[in-house]
């Protein structure tokens, strides 16, 4: 032995230590086999012979037990020293474990007291604690050598006992507590009960088996030790406290349900630790949903688990009325949390990234609900690179947009942990918040669909273009940058996207998708079947539902998988910042599709009995409106729906829903063709074509010959303000399609000039028709719209507020009408004739000024006078090289403001009386109807 130790402080010759070492161990091994059958021999004998070899036999343990200490210090100094790379290490480890596998109890204790001074034992402990900890950590052996492992494990075992006894029998009292020694303690049990070479479950079932029948499962026992000394501390225990709720975590959530059964408690002796000396726990609890996070994460935990932590404390906090209200809230929170990393930690790894991001969503709102801010950003900066990843940029740049909210235009230091790429340099928060602004304006730019609205809204909220007042202006760079989205406003196009309502019924799904709905958001033009394809995907097993209708009990509560898709319609909102505003179109139009929470799906049944002549007549509508928890687009591409209502719209009210939404169809590309003049005819050839010609569509005919008969208004007497409202929307359709018919001429190709010739003499008897039966309307708002760049208003309410019964208004108005100036002086006459007139306004799309004289406005370059009954600017009877008759307003009027009102169908412009005249015939020449006309001023 002496030779040995000169061998190993040299540091040298390690082959010969080791080779020595190992000689020194085979003898030592052999002198205990020989020490054991000499105790035999001693049994069976009496008298002297009995004295004699007790006396023996004592002698040789006193060598062993000499040489033992002296080779157990030499060995631990020497392992400690070694690299940990060093492959002599395992060498020596292998040695150590001899040596401790030949220390019976009365090795250790004559061993501890063998120290002359307690400091001397309390740094033997801790080297020693220290050192199997290092060696638990980061095992000398190849995993798969199961034997040499559980040897280790197995006496290391049973040394980590035996200074258990000496840690609560010489450093436990109030003098001689040393908090950093028992801490020790407690990582190095926690380490080794939670050490990959002791979790079974990850083994085959035959080398299980072999584990449990050699050397039992020894995280039961050293689980029970920790427990055993958790209690002794007694009232040493609020010292642990935060300290020790990661480590106790981490071996409860071990899967093994005995273990978890005896360690689960430990919690709850927490909680009332800290609560009997502060009345609360919320260090306890802070810290528990912090390391909740990282363990269930790094793949620790599983239901049987969350189950047992609720019953078992829910139990525990029942017995002590002070905790039962604080414990059940935090029982509900902490399995709240741990239900949704669950659902989070399934779909982590999954190739599709959809799933992954609905869970970080879940995680975030989860946090923000509790207020803890720092793991709140730590999963919005998560969110934020899936849906970069993903390329989806506006929903990263909404996700950070999160994060800026948070922070102050000040130089308040940054308290939250830094994410993302951000430099280190940005220390106040001012600098944190400006350099998010513009990565969010930059994501903006990327996204395409929302970017430049996207970023006029950040500005207007203050982005970081857009400072407080008390701020600096922005530098001119970020003013260019401003000015170029504005541009784009105005420039670039924006497809609309199509919207998808998915609904995830049967038990097979995880909880976060199982019998919930979600209003997807669709990319740039994607096909329905394409979306489907993709939402299938994940789920192989799953069936696809034909019917849009909600399934039935036997559908969600059965073990399968059942999908639901089908396009659903935004249904937009009054926007309160356009009132009384004049908003160009580019952007109206955006906000019909986006920034929208409320969705519709129209299905059509009949209802009463059928009229094989006219469909409308019994075709009512039932409308589902779905409500999502936050509107699109947003943080995801897709938000779970809160709330459904469903209501049925009469063949009535969709008659006037169709006639809304078919004019602003008509106003909305004549809005495009004023604007942009270069702009391909087709697709307005092809609308007004459908509506004018009978032909085609056959247009409101249907509507004629079901709603405006006596009968029908006998039989529904509570319709009539509706069935006004529906004839003021033909009447309004007319100058509209005149409107339509000027541009189309004007661009209209010598090819399709046959075609368009058609389409003027269809219109010129749907004309008269209209005007002589529901009277003559006239869009002011186009000359004013000729003068400058066309613009709208913002829209009133949704038209799903059709009038039922009576008590509902078709449209809501947003605005009122400003009050035209003055025209030029009438005659008497002319005034009495304005008396009679019933108010009306155009929808929407109102003249925002009218302090001009209408004999003021420009005259079209391709018109030389203009007709009273037509659009200030329309003039369709140009064919033949015939003039117009000319206009009933002298050139030498005097200004007056009767003739512009507004209807309850929310037009404005001038409304004249239907004149009573019979319908004209289909076909009609344009002398012929000038004739009639002038019959008609004449009257």
């Amino acid at each position: 032995v002496p030779i040995l130790q000169e061998l190993i402080q040299s540091g040298e010759e390690e082959d010969a230590c080791i080779e020595l070492l190992s000689n020194i161990l085979e003898v030592l091994y052999k002198a205990q086999k020989r020490a054991e059958e000499l105790q035999r021999q001693c049994d069976t004998h009496k008298g002297r012979h009995k004295d004699r070899g007790d006396t023996e036999l004592a002698k040789v343990k006193k060598h062993i037990q000499l040489i033992l200490e002296q080779l157990l210090h030499t060995v631990n100094r020497r392992v400690i020293i070694l690299d940990r790379e060093n492959t002599l290490r395992s060498h020596y480890v292998a040695c150590m474990a001899a040596i401790l596998s030949q220390m019976d109890r009365d090795h250790y204790n004559t061993y501890i007291k063998a120290f002359p001074s307690r400091p001397e034992l309390m740094d033997f402990l801790m080297e020693t604690f220290i050192l199997f900890k290092d060696l638990i950590g980061k095992t000398v052996y190849p995993s798969d050598w199961m034997v040499m492992n559980m040897v280790q494990n197995r006496e290391f075992l049973r040394a980590i006992n035996q200074f258990a006894t000496t840690l609560t029998e010489m450093f436990l009292s109030n003098s001689s507590f040393e908090l950093q020694l028992w801490n020790n303690y407690f990582h190095l049990a926690v380490a080794f009960l939670t050490q990959d070479s002791l979790q079974l479950e990850n083994f085959s079932q035959a080398k299980r088996n072999s584990i449990l029948a050699k050397y039992g499962d020894m995280r039961a026992r050293i689980g029970a030790a920790i427990r055993d000394m958790w209690y002794n501390l007694g009232r040493r225990k609020i010292e642990f406290i935060p300290g020790m709720v990661g480590p106790i975590l981490e071996m409860t959530l071990v899967p093994e349900l005995e273990l978890r059964r005896s360690t689960i408690p430990i919690f709850f002796d927490m909680m009332l630790c800290e609560y009997q000396l502060t009345s609360s726990f919320s260090r306890f609890e802070d810290e528990i949903l912090r390391k909740l996070d990282s363990e269930v994460e790094g793949g620790r935990g599983d239901k049987q688990y969350k189950q047992l932590f609720e019953s078992i404390l829910l139990s525990c906090c029942q017995r002590h009325p002070e905790l039962a209200e604080p414990g059940k809230s935090f029982v509900a929170l902490v399995t709240g949390l741990l239900e949704r990393l669950l659902d989070y930690r399934a779909v982590m790894n999954d190739e599709n990234k959809t799933y992954s991001m609905s869970c970080t969503v879940n995680l975030l709102n989860f946090y923000k609900e509790i207020d803890r801010q720092a793991m709140y950003i730590r999963y919005l900066y998560k969110l934020k690179d899936l849906h970069v990843s993903y390329e989806n940029y506006t929903e990263g740049a909404y996700t950070l947009l999160l994060h800026a909210r948070l922070l102050k235009w000040s130089d308040e230091a940054n308290t939250a942990p830094m994410q993302g790429l951000h430099s280190p340099s940005l220390h106040t928060q001012r600098q944190l918040k400006e350099a998010l602004y513009n990565q969010i304006i930059d994501y903006f730019d990327q996204g395409k669909v929302s970017l430049t609205t996207g970023s006029a809204w950040l500005l207007s909220h203050g982005g970081a273009l857009t400072y407080p007042n008390s701020c600096p202006p922005a530098p001119l760079p970020l003013q260019q940058r401003e000015a170029k989205f504005y541009e784009k406003i105005l420039k670039v196009l924006r497809p609309s996207p199509d919207y998808f309502a998915v609904g995830y019924y049967g038990q097979g799904f995880p909880t976060f998708l199982r019998n919930k709905v979600f209003i997807y958001r669709g990319k740039e033009y994607e096909r329905r079947e394409d979306f489907e394809m993709q939402l299938l995907s994940p789920f192989p097993n799953a069936e696809k539902l034909k019917s849009t209708s909600p399934p039935g009990q036997e559908i969600t509560e059965s073990p399968g998988q059942y999908i639901q898709c089908f396009t659903v319609q935004p249904v937009e909102e009054a926007k309160a910042r356009f009132k009384d505003r004049s908003i160009p179109e580019q952007i109206t139009n955006f906000y019909k599709a986006n920034h929208i929470q409320k969705f519709s799906y129209s299905r059509p049944f009949k209802k009463g009995p059928k009229d094989p002549d006219n469909e409308f007549a019994t075709m009512w509508i039932e409308r589902t409106t779905f409500e999502t928890a936050y509107p699109l687009p947003g943080i995801l591409r897709w938000f779970v729906v809160i709330s459904t209502s469903t209501t049925n719209i009469s063949p009535l009210e969709n008659a006037i829903e169709t006639m809304m939404k078919t004019n602003e169809k008509i106003m909305s590309e004549i809005n495009r063709h004023q604007n942009d003049p270069s702009l391909p005819v087709n697709p307005l050839s092809m609308l007004l074509n459908g509506i004018v010609d009978p032909a085609v569509m056959g247009g409101f005919a249907k509507y004629e010959t079901a709603f405006f008969q006596e009968s029908y208004l006998q039989e529904h007497p509570e319709d009539e303000a509706n069935i006004e409202k529906l004839k003021d929307l033909i009447a309004w359709q007319t100058p509209l399609l005149a409107e339509g018919i000027r541009i189309h001429r004007r661009k209209v190709t010598e090819d399709l000039r046959p075609f368009h010739e058609r389409m003027e003499q269809c219109f010129v008897q749907l004309r008269a028709k209209v005007e002589s039966q529901y009277g003559v309307r006239e869009m002011v708002c186009f000359e004013d719209r000729r003068s400058g760049r066309p613009r709208s208003m913002a829209w009133g309410s949704d038209w799903d507020r059709l009038s039922h019964a009576g008590d509902r208004q078709v449209l809501t108005e947003a605005t009122q009408t400003p009050k035209p100036s003055l025209r030029t002086a009438e005659s008497e006459d002319r005034r009495s004739e304005r008396k009679e007139n019933h108010s009306s306004a155009f929808f929407g799309y109102r003249r925002q000024d009218l302090r001009q004289s209408i004999s003021e406005l420009p005259e079209p370059k391709d018109e030389k006078r203009r007709l009273s009954r037509n659009m200030s600017e329309s003039n369709l009877f140009l064919s033949e090289g015939k003039q117009p008759p000319p206009s009933r307003d002298s050139t030498g009027a005097q200004p007056s403001t009767a003739g512009l009102s507004q209807s309850p169908t929310g037009f404005g412009g001038r409304v004249k009386s239907a004149s009573k005249a019979a319908p004209l015939p289909r076909k009609i020449s344009p002398t012929v109807y000038e004739t009639f006309l002038e019959q008609i001023d004449a009257a």
